[in-house]
């Protein structure tokens, strides 16, 4: 970890970026009261954070069947003969459907996370990925656990490992 990023996240750091994770429309005021710092100290922290590229944004979570897109699905993309992996990744973030896309290692090369209002629109989706695709399917069912937020803890149980 670079210095500066080592200084911005020491304890209160951490504290500040544990609660902008699991409200990130806290006011500064109510952030400060929760860390122990005043709203100019507050401000400071975050942009600084927001500079060096810690904080990357702010988003709404959106409850997509209540917006009418009831099937999550979780779709695995290999490449044919001599198609790029890069290429893939690249075609399947040109779809409107899918909202998440990771290069991976292993038999596929690319997963992505796709949202569709039906089944005839997830076949429709997944005959458009066919054509420069071999393409894996799995339906959510449910989702248990939410993003977890990244406590300090958690990053110091990564990193005794590497040791």
């Amino acid at each position: 970890m670079a210095l500066e990023i080592e200084k911005l996240l020491d304890e209160t750091g951490w504290r500040l970026l544990m609660e902008l994770q699991e409200n990130g429309r806290l006011s500064y005021k109510e952030l400060g009261l929760r860390v122990g710092l005043s709203l100019p100290s507050v401000a400071e922290r975050i942009r600084k954070m927001e500079e060096a590229g810690i904080i990357t944004g702010y988003h709404a979570e959106v409850d997509l069947t209540k917006i009418g897109f009831s099937v999550l699905s979780i779709l695995r993309l290999g490449s044919f003969a001599g198609e790029n992996c890069s290429r893939v990744a690249d075609l399947a973030s040109a779809v409107p459907e899918v909202l998440e896309c990771y290069k991976i290692t292993g038999n596929d090369c690319v997963v992505i996370k796709v949202v569709t209002c039906s089944m005839p629109h997830l076949e429709q989706v997944i005959e458009q990925l066919s054509r420069f695709s071999i393409v894996s399917t799995s339906i959510v069912f449910s989702r248990p656990m939410k993003n977890r937020i990244i406590t300090r803890e958690l990053l110091e149980r990564a990193q005794a490992v590497q040791e």
